[in-house]
């Protein structure tokens, strides 16, 4: 997402969530050293979860869920379907965008300043309101070497639907005027691909009940016409429901 700059009090940091997800694992954690077989593993699961995405490009953090459907041919890989949605605002200037648009309004504010019409150091700044919306279908290795936790990792490849919705301050024409020339309508969707690597863990509670954790490294090129390629970080932690034949023996 680049002609946009951040507002520190839009930013939402990550301390809170993995504060979190530090205080529920540790016990989880120090009681998964036990090895042995896992007694049961469902041929089906089942995850829905709290989900928390930052895109550190726009300085946006989006809050929402995060859902997976899985299906384990054998112990050691799965399939499954996974969709998240999350929702943020934080705030554009033209330092966010490619450089090339950068340039151009760059060369549009200058007879302005030039003439004493805006101040020398006048930069737009747009209030902006994101959702995003993630779907991938794909494949994860596990590792169950431990009774009560399994490892995995997992290709990251899907596509990605970003619908942002501009609002320039009335009292701002030149940002008006701006957000005009750049998104007619003051909003700006589009889906496109994104690809990168993620991994994390499931914990056993019960025998049918499993807490994940998982964090995903992305990486898209959205609104490519004004935004350069961006990273993204997406953390979720939530329960997992086993189900069907048992596969442990496989």
């Amino acid at each position: 997402y680049k002609t946009l700059n951040v507002i520190v009090g839009t930013r939402v940091s990550m301390k809170t969530p993995f504060k979190f997800a530090i205080c529920v694992l540790s016990p989880l954690l120090l009681a998964s050293i036990a090895l042995g077989q896992q007694d049961y593993v469902g041929r089906f699961d089942v995850y829905a979860g709290y989900m928390y995405l930052r895109i550190p490009l726009l300085g946006l953090g989006q809050t929402g869920f995060n859902t997976q459907i899985g299906m384990q041919p054998a112990k050691w890989y799965s399939l499954g379907f996974d969709f998240s949605e999350g929702t943020g605002d934080t705030v554009l200037t033209t330092t966010m965008l490619k450089s090339s648009v950068q340039q151009l309004i760059g060369a549009q504010l200058a007879p302005l300043k030039s003439a004493g019409l805006l101040p020398a150091n006048y930069e737009p700044v747009v209030p902006l309101h994101s959702r995003s919306q993630t779907y991938a279908v794909g494949g994860k290795i596990n590792y169950r070497h431990f009774r009560a936790v399994t490892l995995f990792v997992n290709p990251d490849l899907g596509v990605i639907h970003e619908a942002t919705i501009l609002h320039p301050s009335p009292t701002d024409p030149i940002a008006v005027a701006l957000v005009t020339q750049l998104a007619p309508s003051r909003t700006k969707e589009e889906y496109t691909c994104f690809y990168g690597v993620g991994g994390g863990a499931n914990f056993s509670v019960t025998r049918r009940l499993l807490l994940k954790v998982h964090v995903d490294f992305v990486r898209d090129h959205l609104f490519s016409d004004i935004l350069n390629w961006q990273n993204s970080v997406r953390f979720s932690v939530g329960p997992v429901f086993q189900f069907g034949k048992d596969i442990a023996a496989q």
